[in-house]
């Protein structure tokens, strides 16, 4: 018991060890793809570098749960293909370990991923995805930072464009032009000769004095110009909506998205499929990385020792995953137009599970451990 006790713990430490490499890995790489586009954005918004890491350092909870199920699976292949090449697994099939017996170590690294990633998925992704939007929101609405420069036309949006002359010490804004030309067949300019900004719970509003207002409707070439003592401009229109926004699915925590309340709904704008699908998704998506380990281990259990490696059955599994991760979209695709189809977002780790078992049921048919025997005596002499 205690040789048996020894290889669980030995195989189990392999997998973590191998485990933690590939999550720094996937992570480093999954972020630095998302921090390029963050960073492109913030700075030109005239964001500091500051701003840029504690953005970055929001998202990072979400990308480690996207990552940890693939770096679950590519642990479990790589040892499993290691101790198969070294001919360790090969002996310990011959001194009578079956396949599902060799698979425990493998489960119990399955189950330790899927309580991280439940601690991630219930309580850190969506606590970091709303300090997220916060964050952007206050960065949305700086207007001062992402356009209002002196001296210079800005582009805040497609189809306006925005000049000031000065901005004096204490905010106020002098000589103001502003071109608006989203709407189709007409074009509206407005001038000022002082203009203040005021913060509002839609977003900023520009509040223009002693000014006039150009209307240019294109199809007929004709003007209007009306002029103003004051006149309040809605600049929240030109901020993208998903930064003056509330919360999202993502944001909400669980019990809020298993209740699905009528003001939960008005909040995020979405069905009451789409919240509860994601409130039990939440529960099923951690045993999908539970999944992907056993299948990684269970496929490469089919092969036996070869000089040429086991390219085959790392190929078959890297495919297994593909579809793996295409049930769980097709599912969840269907379970988000319908709120009674939440059960579907179990179907992609149970199909997991289930191949898993027929694959270790397969690899220790009588005919596989009698070849894998044959194997062991040849290793050993």
């Amino acid at each position: 018991m205690s040789s048996v006790a020894r290889f669980d713990r030995y195989l189990l430490s392999q997998l973590l060890m191998l485990f933690g490499f590939f999550s720094l890995v996937l992570v480093a790489v999954y972020w630095v793809n998302r921090a390029v586009g963050l960073f492109d954005q913030l700075i030109g918004d005239g964001q500091s570098a500051l701003v840029f890491l504690e953005m970055t350092a929001l998202i990072l909870p979400n990308v480690i749960r996207l990552v940890l199920p693939v770096a679950a699976f590519a642990a479990a292949a790589h040892v499993i293909n290691r101790l198969i090449t070294e001919s360790e697994l090969v002996v310990m099939q011959a001194t009578g370990f079956s396949a599902f017996r060799l698979a425990r170590p493998v489960l119990y690294f399955g189950l330790i991923v899927a309580a991280m990633m439940s601690v991630l998925v219930h309580f850190l992704a969506p606590a970091s995805r709303q300090a997220l939007i916060e964050r952007q929101a206050a960065i949305a609405e700086n207007v001062s930072a992402r356009f209002l420069r002196e001296g210079e036309f800005q582009f805040p949006s497609d189809g306006v464009a925005f000049y000031i002359r000065s901005i004096s010490e204490t905010g106020e804004l002098s000589d103001i032009f502003l071109s608006d030309g989203r709407v189709d067949g007409q074009r509206t300019t407005y001038t000022a000769r002082r203009a203040v900004l005021v913060r509002a719970e839609t977003g900023p509003k520009l509040v223009l004095f002693d000014g006039m207002a150009q209307l240019l409707t294109l199809q007929d070439r004709r003007l209007a110009v009306t002029r103003f003592t004051d006149f309040t401009y809605d600049l929240g229109g030109l901020l993208s909506p998903s930064a003056l926004r509330g919360r999202d699915e993502a944001s909400l925590e669980t019990w809020e998205l298993l209740r699905a309340a009528p003001e939960t709904l008005v909040e995020t704008g979405q069905t009451r499929a789409v919240l509860l699908y994601e409130g039990h998704n939440r529960f099923a998506q951690p045993f999908l990385a539970t999944a992907a380990a056993m299948l990684g281990f269970s496929v490469l259990l089919l092969g036996s020792f070869s000089r040429f490696g086991l390219w085959r059955q790392l190929l078959g599994a890297a495919v297994l995953l593909v579809l793996l991760q295409l049930i769980a979209n097709a599912m969840e695709n269907i379970g988000l137009r319908d709120e009674r189809l939440w059960p579907l977002a179990w179907v992609a780790p149970l199909v997991g599970a289930g191949v898993s078992v027929l694959i270790l049921w397969i690899a220790q048919r009588p005919r596989g451990a009698r070849r894998r025997a044959r194997i062991a005596r040849r290793v050993v002499t």
